[in-house]
This record gives structure tokens, sequence and C-alpha cells, in this order.
């Protein structure tokens, strides 16, 4: 009899080969096979079985725990993080207890990144590749190696020009030790925004707004702690959403004319600023300015015309990118006044690690 649990395990299977990785049964596993293995029903001893059991460059790096769809994830991160410290002695793993732990449903996905300094699950839109896993066990082990041996001591502060990644193992990390913030050419608002939201990051609180009067520099400060998220905390990658293309182009422009407090250079003089006129991501840059319109058709598979990033996203068809305009026959109670509203976007290979949702007010 077809269960839920094997619903839920045959969705997980194309979740994890969609990202990348090797699904194999225990009796058949071979962790050289790719750079990413998952081991289904992998025996732990004293913990049952591990649901899968992942191997990133032949070392076991993390479990995954499977339930059944419309299980509430939250409360299964215990049983993950059990799984994480069963792995059978001489077994090669990257560190004990395992590093990394994921709840999924095969509809929702939960992570648990160990390496960070207060571990709790978040929601991700799917399964990490492996070559993310292993960006993070690498950068772990550098910084591991960077630290002086056979002490306890904390990660000392470094000269402001230093890698980010020196600063701490993991993103959080590195946001609990952010050099202090040089207040100089800022506004006591300005300063006072960079450093809530910074202090909001480092507590682990992913989402926070900073609202500011017009007129306040709301730019200069998004652009002032953007720079120090990726010199500081290593952020790889920023997305800078704004509604209308000429608004694209004026910032843009400001990150061109951006001076760092900390050295001689222009922000586009140290990082690849991107303004995506198109459908294709470069894959070097640190921040890319995209509008809301274009962002929504790329998740979309869509092509975006130039012309359309100046059109309110109320009235782009959600299929199609031809002439806006206000949808007759579907407006409230069928008056034929009413804006079709977008349908929700089918996430596009290559953009797996984007995840737009649109919500009108």
């Amino acid at each position: 009899m077809w269960s839920a649990e094997a619903a839920a395990r045959e969705k997980s299977d194309a979740l994890l080969a969609s990202a990348g990785w090797h699904v194999c049964d225990a009796a058949a596993a071979n962790i050289h096979a790719a750079r990413g293995v998952a081991i289904r029903e992998f025996p732990l001893p004293g913990h049952g079985f591990a649901d899968y059991l992942l191997y990133v460059d032949g070392k076991a790096a993390g479990v995954i725990a499977a339930k059944k769809e419309g299980v509430t994830l939250s409360g299964v991160e215990t049983q993950s993080a059990k799984y994480t410290k069963g792995l059978p002695a001489g077994l090669p793993a990257w560190r004990k207890p395992l590093p990394f732990s994921y709840q999924s449903t095969g509809v929702e996905t939960r992570f648990t990144n160990g390496l960070a300094p207060d571990p709790r699950s978040r929601p991700v839109f799917a399964f990490h590749k492996p070559q993310y896993l292993a960006r993070l066990l690498d950068e772990a082990q550098s910084f591991d190696a960077a630290q002086p041996l056979g002490t306890g001591d904390a990660p000392v502060l470094i000269a402001a020009d230093a890698a980010a990644e020196r600063r701490g193992p993991t993103f959080l990390a590195r946001m609990a030790h952010m050099p202090p913030l040089i207040e100089t050419g800022l506004w006591p608002a300005q300063g006072k925004a960079i450093n809530n939201l910074e202090a909001s990051l480092a507590a682990n609180k992913p989402r926070a707004l900073i609202q500011m009067a017009t007129g306040s520099g709301q730019s200069f400060t998004a652009i002032s702690f953007i720079y120090r998220l990726i010199k500081f905390a290593g952020a790889r990658r920023i997305l800078f959403l704004v509604d209308r293309g000429n608004l694209a182009g004026q910032t843009l422009k400001e990150f061109q004319q951006y001076d760092s407090p900390y050295n001689n250079f222009k922000f586009t003089e140290e990082y690849i600023v991107q303004r995506l006129q198109g459908n294709t991501l470069d894959t070097t840059a640190r921040v890319c300015i995209c509008t809301i319109q274009r962002m929504y058709s790329m998740l979309r598979g869509k092509d975006l015309p130039e012309d359309l990033e100046e059109v309110s996203a109320d009235f782009l068809p959600p299929l199609s990118m031809g002439t806006p305009g206000r949808v007759q026959g579907e407006g409230r109670g069928g008056d034929g006044g009413g804006v079709r509203p977008p349908r929700p976007a089918r996430i596009q290979p290559g953009l797996s690690h984007l995840k737009l949702r649109y919500q009108r007010h």
C-alpha cells in the first residue's frame, strides 16, 4: 500500500536529485559516486535509522529527517539533531556531531547549520547543492586553521581589509564580530539604522525593516550596510530590489559613487555590481540590482521588455509579457474592473537560490 511516508520519500528523492545529489540505498552505497551522495535509511546504532545520510566529497556531513506532509517540522529538529550524533565510529566524517541537518516533508524543508554560533532550523526552498555545503565546510576549516593552536580563545578582531572568513566560520559568527561602524559622513539616524540592523542579524533575526523619512538618505544607508555585510560578514550576493527601471539606474550610480570609509576605493572598484537588464545573473557579481517586475519574470522563465520595468507590477500579465493593463472580468465580484493577481512563481533552473513571494495589500 502506498503510504504518506513513501510519498514524502519520493518527493525528497526528486528534490535531492534536482539539487545534484546521487541518491542510493545503503546496500548499494558508494560514497565516491558523486560529490554529494544521499544514502537512504542509514542505520545509526542507538538512534534508529536516518532517512538520509549525506556525504560530501567522501565524508559524512549531514542527515535528513523525512516526514509525511502536514507534520510540523519545527518539532522534528530535536530528532534530526540526535541523528547527527549517531554516526558509527570509523566512518569518515567532516566533524562530529555532523554539522548539517534537514527536516523535510518533500513540500516544506527546514535546515539547521551546526557550524553557526547558535544553531536553529530555518525554512529553505529546497535542499542545498553539495557544492554549497562543501563551501561552508571549507570556510569552517579555513577558520579553524587560522586560530592559535592549543587555545580556546575567541576569535580576535583583525584588520578591516583582511578576509571576512577569518572573522568566523559562518555568516552569523562573522556578524557577531563586526568592526565598529565608522560614522564619518553619516547622519545620526543612518548610523543608528546600520547598527540596529547588524545587531538584529547577529541575533539570528533574518528579517528586518528600516523605516526612514523621505530625503533622509535611505539609499546611502542601504549601500553602507551592504558594503559592510560583504566586506566583513562575507555576504556572497545581495539582491537590491526596486520597483521601477529608472530607480535601478539611479541606484547603480549611487553604488558607483560610494567611497569606502575603510580605504580609498569606490564600491564598484572593490566589488562587481550588476544591474539586471536581461535574464542572466553574473555569477561574480556581489550585488544585483533588479526590478520586481524583472525578478518575477525571471522566476517564471519569461523575457521582459525593458519598457515594462516602468509599469506597476500590479498591471503585469502573469503568464505573458504583453501589453500591461487591467484584465476584463476579473475584478471583485466579476465587475470587469479588477487587476489580474500574479500567480505563484515557478522557480527556474539556475535560480533555485532565489525565492520571491508577491502579495498585494
